[in-house]
């Protein structure tokens, strides 16, 4: 019997919805993707980041609206910090915005691409290994 492989990074999931943190679980596991920590806000996806114990991710994959610290304050304090191990990680924003405003001051503040949701699991896959550069 043939088992397929995982593909082998890590992704961190932010967002404030535990139905969409597991909605996005799901979508990366059918892409063969399982290593998998989830964050319910920004301050919380930095503490983790800072603390290092699971590792830091390959590809952050972050809502652009919630509570305490949204997408666009995590990744420019992620940019801004130059000096930090995880300064360089890509980070995807998903949302549902379509102000393209909005989106263009996303891309500003040092996201690596914002994708829209809803999201088919291809894609998102497509997307998280083009961000790492993974030619697998």
């Amino acid at each position: 019997m043939n088992q397929i492989e995982s593909l082998p990074f890590r992704v961190l999931i932010i967002d404030d919805q535990k139905s969409m943190r597991s909605i996005i679980r799901q979508l990366l596991n059918q892409g063969r993707i399982n290593l998998v920590s989830e964050a319910e806000n920004g301050q919380q996806a930095l503490e983790m980041l800072i603390d290092k114990r699971q590792g830091l991710p390959d590809v952050i994959l972050c809502d652009l609206y919630m509570d305490k610290m949204d997408g666009m304050q995590f990744v420019n304090h992620v940019r801004r910090d130059r000096d930090s191990d995880y300064h360089q990680i890509p980070v995807l924003l998903l949302t549902g915005e379509k102000d393209t405003f909005v989106l263009d001051v996303a891309m500003q503040a040092g996201a690596t691409k914002v994708l829209s949701k809803p999201i088919s699991s291809e894609r998102l896959i497509k997307e998280i290994t083009t961000a790492i550069g993974y030619a697998g």
